[in-house]
């Protein structure tokens, strides 16, 4: 780049020679003429002055070229010298970096070395504190042993001292057993030398006693005969529990007036003494009872019962001798037979039960005051077995078909359960009473144990063969409306009117689980075959499968129009219900999946039975019609009114 600058300016140089060679031309030709010559001369001077000025710019231009030729050298010889450092350079930084490299890892080397022994460092430090800590603790620990065996030690001392004490005790108390025995031998020597003696002087008393009760009830009875007493027990009792119960139980006591018991009805209520004994005038059940404000909203007292009451009041309100003052009313009334039914029925009555026989031939039905057996067959009464209570709410053959088992009421009057002989109809048991309805019976898988249900919130289960009652379950806040037996027997679940279904122990009668799923009052109740599960019904519509165990819904059957009633579990795994939709059904316990619908009732369906041996299916419902169908298609084999003597008004009209 220097040396074509230098090129550049050669012809400067040139350029200035030329000029100086004209000069001296025009210097020549000057000599011929002198106004030419000095023309000539001045132009010469002033072209040599020119040449001059010319020469001292090429001076100054060769000046400036020598000093920049010598820049430019200078410049030439710095580059070289750039570029020789400048490769010494770079080689340096290569060999340099080649040096770093493994000064590089070793610098990392050493700050992971370093992070490391930091760690360890820190690790160490934490495990150092930690064995402070450990030691500190120790130390403290070691404290506390060496005062926890200095208490030790104290208390073993105090213990030998106690273990002294107690020895010296155990040794005063051997020496005592030892003349206690004696004196217990001697006692019992004496007890059972005496024992004769107490046991005739018990005899005595039992005797004395049954005999004062038995001359009591003569004077009673001898009283009674002429006028001078009337029986608490025979003749007030029955008036009070069928017209006064109702409203003054222990439940409801209007008025805080409770006549359950004898002695309840002479402590009164809220008014106070309800009877000055001796004076009926002046007691104030009789003066309410003989204007008719009791029983309030009904029928007075007939005149009768008005006489008998006063009566009883005037000859001194006492109780009959033999009996509690405690008793309810329902134990020491006299069990008088029910009111018969009717010859024939004027109008047909719901059909709240039916049962088939076990082998399949004979069908019982709810009547008025009766049970009525049907044959399965042609629809024709076998047989009418009386002596029940107005309504008949369940029935239950025994498995060898021979007896029948009853659950009737007449509200808030009376509840019974009672066995009857199926053959002819005679009474063979009559398990219990209580003053409002029996709804349901149960008898246990092995047939030796029932259970009865009803509207005094109780279940009871009694011995089949000696009638005692074993179990009292008092665990229902309302109506217990059904009653069932798990498939081994372990096990009871009922239905009630307090919106639960509940499992206890058959055995002792505890409550196992509550199951309130329904929100509605339950109806039906049965258990799945393997005892697992429960079947309940209710009012909300719905069936409802839920565990033993735990009370948990496994699931909801629905599609029902209305309430459903009634439940039969068969040994396949088939629900069987009935409902107020007017219709019977079948379901699948396992998915809840509807098998069959048994059609044709025009009313509520209260009532089914099965009998899979014949495969059979029966309901009752709310007119009184009575439906048979065959099970594996739903035709309808049999069909009656369940009401014996019924004319229809059509048929009697066309008479």
């Amino acid at each position: 780049m220097i040396r074509d600058l230098l090129l550049s300016l050669r012809p400067v140089r040139v350029f200035s020679c030329s000029l100086l060679l004209l000069a001296f031309s025009v210097g020549a030709f000057a000599q011929d003429d002198a106004a030419a010559k000095a023309e000539a001369e001045k132009q010469a001077a002033e072209l040599v002055k020119a040449a001059d000025a010319a020469k001292q710019q090429a001076d100054q231009a060769e000046a400036a070229l020598k000093a920049a030729q010598q820049k430019a050298a200078e410049l030439q010889n710095a580059e070289v010298k750039l570029k020789s450092d400048a490769a010494k350079a770079e080689k340096a930084t290569k060999e340099a970096e080649e040096k770093l490299k493994p000064e590089q890892e070793k610098v990392t080397k050493a700050d992971a070395a370093k992070a490391a022994a930091e760690k360890a460092a820190n690790d160490a430090k934490a495990a150092l504190d930690a064995l402070k800590k450990q030691l500190a603790d120790a130390e403290k620990k070691a404290a506390d042993e060496t005062a926890k065996a200095a208490a030790a030690q104290k208390a073993l001392a105090d213990a030998q001292a106690a273990m002294a004490a107690v020895q010296k005790t155990v040794n005063d108390a051997k020496t005592a057993l030892t003349a206690a025995q004696t004196g217990l031998k001697q006692t019992g020597e004496q007890l059972a030398a005496f024992k004769p003696q107490l046991d005739k002087a018990g005899e005595t008393f039992a005797a004395l006693d049954r005999a004062h009760i038995e001359k009591r009830q003569a004077a009673e009875h001898a009283l009674i005969k002429i006028g001078k007493l009337v029986s608490f027990a025979e003749s007030v009792a029955p008036i009070f529990a069928k017209r006064c119960l109702a409203c003054h139980n222990a439940k409801t006591a209007k008025g805080r007036y409770n006549m359950e018991t004898f002695a309840a009805t002479l402590k009164g209520g809220e008014s106070g003494e309800a009877l000055v004994a001796g004076d009926p005038d002046s007691s104030t059940l009789f003066a309410m009872l003989e204007d008719g404000s009791m029983p309030k909203d009904a029928d007075p007292l007939t005149p009768e019962q008005l006489a008998a009451v006063k009566q009883w009041i005037a000859t001194g309100a006492i109780l009959d001798a033999g009996f509690a003052p405690n008793q309810p009313l329902i134990e020491i009334m006299p069990k008088l037979p029910q009111p018969p039914a009717p010859e024939a029925y004027p109008v047909p009555i719901p059909v709240t039960a039916v049962a088939f026989s076990p082998d399949g031939t004979q069908l019982a039905t709810s009547g008025y005051h009766e049970v009525v057996l049907w044959n399965v067959g042609d629809g024709k009464i076998i047989r009418r077995i009386t002596n029940v209570a107005e309504r008949v709410y369940d029935v239950e053959f025994t498995a060898d078909g021979q007896q029948l088992v009853v659950a009737a009421g007449t509200p808030a009057q009376i509840g019974e359960a009672k066995i009857f002989n199926v053959a002819d109809g005679a009474l063979l048991g009559d398990l219990i009473r209580t003053d409002d309805s029996v709804f349901g019976v149960s008898l246990s898988p092995d047939g030796k144990r029932l259970a009865t249900c009803g509207a005094d919130r109780s279940i009871r289960v009694f011995d089949y063969a000696s009638k005692q009652q074993q179990l009292l379950i008092e665990d229902h806040a309302d109506w217990v409306m059904d009653i069932a037996w798990s498939p081994d027997g372990s096990k009871l679940a009922s239905a009630s009117r307090d919106k639960t279904s509940k499992v206890f122990d058959a055995n002792t009668g505890d409550s196992l689980v509550t199951f309130n799923g329904h929100g509605q009052p339950v109806y039906g109740v049965a258990f799945s075959p393997d005892g697992n599960l429960v079947v309940t019904s209710g009012s909300d519509k719905q069936i409802r499968v839920w565990n033993t165990g735990d009370a948990k819904q496994v699931r909801a059957i629905g599609g029902f129009g209305n309430e459903v009633f009634r439940l039969v579990v068969t040994a396949d795994g088939n629900v069987f219900s009935c409902s107020a939709d007017k219709n019977a059904r079948i379901h699948q316990i396992s998915d809840g999946k509807l098998v069959r619908t048994f059609g044709g009732h025009a009313d509520w369906v209260y009532s089914i039975a099965v009998n899979p041996g014949t495969k059979r299916v029966a309901a009752g419902a709310y007119n009184g019609d009575v439906r048979i169908w065959n099970l594996d298609d739903a035709a309808e084999t049999l069909k009656f009114v369940a009401a014996p003597g019924y004319t229809p008004p059509a048929a009697t009209a066309a008479k």
